[in-house]
């Protein structure tokens, strides 16, 4: 389905942060290293803040939202099926908030450029900086999940 308004594209993000919070609500509890554990619930953390940061900035721009129409933005480019993937252990953990830390990432970018709205494409960037930081911690997690093994002990 097409992005093509900013509504569509406000409803789609607050959508799709609110299932990646619900993801980490699991994978917390899920997580057998307290270092993984903790890494995630700063994620949900995180997660909970975008997504109330989403529909503040869908009601502060409403009247705007309906002035000009947006192209080039579809929303199966940014979804992904989580389904089947295997979470039993926690380097599973990291490699699916890895995933959509950057699905995250990407959309927030390149709907940076897009929106009609300045403030709002600030926001968007600022969400899209932070992914790239949590992109950077989680992967040094998992290198020394790699390196020290599941358990974390060398």
């Amino acid at each position: 389905m097409a992005l093509s308004t900013f509504g569509a594209i406000m409803g789609f993000a607050a959508e799709m942060v609110q299932r990646t919070e619900t993801f980490y609500k699991t994978m917390v509890q899920k997580a057998k290293n307290p270092i993984v554990g903790e890494a995630l619930q700063v994620l949900l953390e995180e997660e909970r803040k975008n997504y109330s940061l989403m529909e503040r900035t869908r009601r502060e721009n409403v009247t705007e939202m309906i002035l000009e129409p947006i192209a080039g933005l579809d929303q199966s480019d940014y979804e992904i099926e989580m389904k089947g993937m295997d979470q039993t252990e926690d380097s599973d953990l990291l490699k699916m908030a890895l995933i959509l830390e950057e699905r995250e990432r990407r959309f927030f970018s390149e709907v940076s450029d897009k929106v009609p709205l300045p403030e709002v494409g600030r926001i968007f960037r600022k969400v899209a900086q932070k992914k790239e930081r949590s992109l950077a911690k989680l992967k040094t997690l998992g290198l020394n999940q790699l390196l020290l093994g599941e358990s974390g002990k060398a």
